[in-house]
């Protein structure tokens, strides 16, 4: 797996003990949380419940959260949150948020915990990276890999596909990151068809600003009537697509913005769900990284590569 570069001044002892691996008890398991790219997404109308109909394209990538899960004697969840990069992708403020209930890593344990006809508990410590309110699925994720990592350290034996219904209820995203497959997505996003897109080198740049997915959705000058496309011209580049959520983030947030602004005069640029990251693709790690030495210091941003299928428990991507 690529190891993912972070440009932003940390102090090297700081960085090497974050990204050291921790010693791993007899009992202990760890599982690994992708962040995730829209490559497009394209609003195509809207369901009389309100609710969005979107078409994309979504592939994970090898930039992940790490979640330890270690079972209890009591019914009890914990969670601790350890912040695992650079203040440029998740500062105090984000950090400390993250202390919180409604931590889609609490609210996966107790979803799954209810399923279970003897409730076990489990002590997580999340080893976060991926950035909050980045569009790059980090909190989805995150929830996915508890689904994952619960079920086989509780013994349950749930078919993955339980899994992804038990996550429908914690966000859209969840269910793709559960499967960990690079998928077409319809209806709101939960419908799925698993494919093979070109796994390809990605610049993604993180403008420090934090998007609500609910304050683009509901904006007025949202597009929503983009005419439908195929999987099959997706994948062989028989159309044009785009975000169409992208003109808003970037009107309401001027970080983001400024980051496609300048993004797009090294590589076409695009930005990943609601936003606020933006990525550029490349064929070669070295072009990718060239591009993250200009990045300015007041942007986090990191090199990642898509993978189309991803291994929770491996932190690697794995032949279909």
């Amino acid at each position: 797996m690529a190891h993912a570069a972070v440009n932003l001044p940390q102090a090297a002892e700081d960085k090497e003990n974050a990204l050291a691996p921790s010693a791993t008890s007899e009992n202990e398991l760890v599982a690994f949380a992708p962040a995730k790219l829209n490559l497009f997404l394209h609003v195509t109308g809207r369901r009389p419940d309100r609710y969005h109909i979107i078409q994309t394209a979504f592939q994970p990538l090898d930039y992940h959260d790490e979640l330890r899960f270690t079972p209890r004697a009591d019914p009890s969840i914990t969670l601790q949150c350890v912040r695992d990069c650079s203040l440029n992708l998740i500062d105090e403020e984000t950090f400390a948020a993250l202390d919180s209930p409604e931590n889609l890593v609490l609210r996966a344990a107790h979803a799954l915990q209810a399923r279970s006809p003897v409730p076990r508990g489990a002590s997580i410590v999340l080893r976060k990276r991926i950035p909050v309110g980045s569009g790059l699925g980090g909190g989805s994720a995150d929830a996915a890999a508890t689904l994952l990592a619960l079920n086989r350290l509780w013994g349950m034996g749930l078919p993955v596909e339980e899994l992804a219904e038990i996550g429908l209820r914690l966000g859209v995203d969840v269910p793709v990151l559960v499967h960990g497959r690079a998928a077409w997505g319809e209806n709101i996003g939960d419908k799925l068809v698993f494919m093979e897109p070109a796994e390809r080198w990605y610049v993604v740049l993180f403008p420090a600003v934090a998007v609500l997915t609910k304050t683009i959705f509901v904006s007025p000058s949202l597009k929503r009537d983009t005419v439908p496309i195929t999987l099959e011209d997706f994948l062989h580049g028989g159309v044009d697509t785009h975000n169409d959520l992208e003109p808003v983030a970037a009107a309401l947030h001027p970080p983001v913005a400024e980051a496609i602004k300048w993004l797009s005069q090294l590589s076409p640029t695009r930005m990943s769900g609601s936003g606020s990251s933006v990525f550029a693709a490349f064929d070669r790690e070295e072009e990718a990284k060239s591009v993250l030495a200009q990045v300015p210091d007041q942007w986090g941003a990191f090199v990642t590569r898509g993978v189309n299928k991803w291994d929770h428990f491996s932190g690697t991507g794995c032949s279909a």
